[in-house]
């Protein structure tokens, strides 16, 4: 910076540091008050993870709600040790953290599907006060993770043409020397790519998607390097062909509609559940379409019994998933009958129900849909001191569409909407025709280690805080730095119990 513009005068690390904490503390009691409001409904994402250099285990709580301006909001709430991933032991930290913020209204909790998450949430649930419907609806399976695994299952049977590549793409990226070898050969072969090969993460199967479509896009200079590498060949076994690449090309077709939906049920910055059953069954018309294709029947049966572990049942679909459906002016009730439809169908392998019979409990799921939702409904008027008067209708004649969902695409586009009256504001809502849309390792500190995991919560949170920056505002050796000096970190951790102790006072 002195070299940049020696008038520019930085301040101390201890400066810095303070004002960090100064912004983590206001923010904090700001965010407190909002999440500790009856009338703020809490919906919690977790994940646990051990760190691989220090073999701690640690936990992220997220918290998502929207405020009264009807503002949708994301905090990291919580960075905390966990003793283990016992079910006990993640309770009992993520209690911890719902009564430290006063949370008074958690409504659901999302998580990923380890057996041991499961148990942790209905501990969970035995422990949370006025939860609604005693917690039926309170777990939900994340959706990316569900499409993880979706996937693996596929991926785990060997496709001889993707090995061949994945061997090569291994081969070249085992040391520099290849590496600097194949840019060479991508010139020679006049390869114009920004892309290079990339490796693959054995837990994310994305990495495999763009392992493929990296060597894909460079696929002329293979040939071209192994005229340079006489070794590649030998320890590879063959060189990747024109053959090879046209099965990539099938195989990234057939894994994109996968990579976007985790792309997009990913997204934290605007609203998505009310897009869950559409992409869901968007996902199971995928699956149908390719299970007689020679290509992929190997892969589809193992992908579609994982799906219908998850999917295949809309018993086993938390409500909530389903009210949001209904909530979506695109949707409504006509598309919930579609929803139900549809996944009778799919579940009728045998044949057993006659298509009267699939219509009938499409149509009782529907009501029945619709009775839980009225009652819903009414406790959320109760809770939030409101009549159904007092709510502005507001409604947007054109909406955004995504046209890359066949199945939703192909019920948006059949123009067939009886509209029905009824007697209440949300049936009436229930009722109307959907809206059209447009296509359009750190130093030896004399503070205790329970000292440091709260600086790097503070830290961690505020860093989530300050979304405006896309760049980290500490790193974990500064952290260090800081803790050495035992005044500023004394100061810092004092300050951080007095306002937990003030928030604990105050919300008795």
């Amino acid at each position: 910076m002195n070299a940049l513009n020696g008038r520019v005068k930085l301040p101390s690390r201890h400066k810095i540091s303070r004002d960090v904490v100064s912004f983590y503390l206001m923010e904090r009691q700001k965010l407190y008050k909002h999440l500790s409001n009856p009338k703020t409904a809490i919906h919690l994402t977790t994940d646990t993870w051990t760190s691989s250099c220090q073999k701690i285990n640690y936990m992220v709580v997220t918290a998502h709600f929207i405020t009264e301006d009807f503002v949708m909001h994301k905090r990291v709430v919580n960075f905390r040790e966990v003793d283990t991933h016992k079910a006990e032991d993640m309770a009992r930290e993520l209690l911890i953290c719902i009564n430290e913020w006063g949370m008074k209204n958690v409504m659901t909790m999302t998580v990923d599907n380890a057996k041991t998450n499961d148990a942790a949430i209905n501990i969970i649930v035995k422990e949370l006060p006025g939860i609604y419907e005693n917690g039926k609806h309170f777990h939900i399976r994340c959706m990316a993770h569900i499409i993880n695994l979706v996937v693996k299952m596929g991926l785990k049977h060997e496709v001889y043409h993707v090995k061949n590549l994945q061997d090569a793409v291994k081969y070249i990226r085992s040391s520099p020397q290849r590496i600097k070898t194949f840019k060479q050969a991508m010139k020679d072969a006049a390869v114009e790519s920004q892309r290079f090969l990339c490796g693959e993460t054995p837990t994310r199967w994305n990495s495999t998607f763009e392992l493929l479509r990296s060597a894909y896009d460079v696929k002329d200079a293979f040939l071209e390097y192994s005229h340079q590498d006489p070794m590649f060949q030998k320890t590879v076994g063959r060189v990747p062909s024109h053959s090879d690449f046209e099965m990539i090309k099938k195989m990234m077709e057939f894994l994109e509609k996968f990579k976007k939906k985790t792309e997009k049920v990913s997204c934290s910055t605007k609203p998505i559940f009310h897009t869950y059953t559409r992409e869901i069954l968007d996902i199971e018309q995928h699956l149908r379409k390719h299970e007689t294709n020679p290509d992929f029947m190997f892969m589809v049966p193992d992908m579609k019994d994982k799906y219908d572990k998850y999917w295949g049942d809309y018993d086993t679909i938390s409500d909530y998933v389903f009210f949001a459906t209904l909530l979506d002016p695109q949707c409504n009730s006509k598309f919930m009958k579609v929803v139900f439809t549809q996944m009778l169908k799919a579940k009728n392998k045998n044949k057993k129900m006659s298509a009267d019979e699939i219509e009938s409990k499409a149509c009782a799921k529907v009501i029945d849909i619709e009775c839980k939702l009225d009652k819903f409904f009414k406790t959320y008027l109760e809770r939030s001191n409101m009549t159904s008067s007092s709510q502005q209708e507001t409604r947007e004649e054109v909406v955004n569409f995504d046209d890359e969902n066949e199945f939703f695409g192909s019920y948006m586009t059949s123009g067939s909407f009886p509209s029905t009256s009824s007697e209440s504001q949300l049936q009436r809502y229930l009722n109307e025709d959907p809206i059209g849309f447009d296509k359009g390792s750190g130093k030896i500190m004399r503070c205790d280690s329970r000292s440091l995991l709260e600086w790097q919560e503070a830290l961690i949170c505020t860093q989530d805080w300050l979304r405006n920056s896309s760049l980290p505002i500490y790193d974990y050796d500064e952290v260090h730095n800081v803790l050495a000096d035992d005044d500023l970190a004394i100061d810092i951790v004092d300050a951080i119990h007095n306002l937990k102790l003030t928030e604990k006072r105050s919300g008795n």
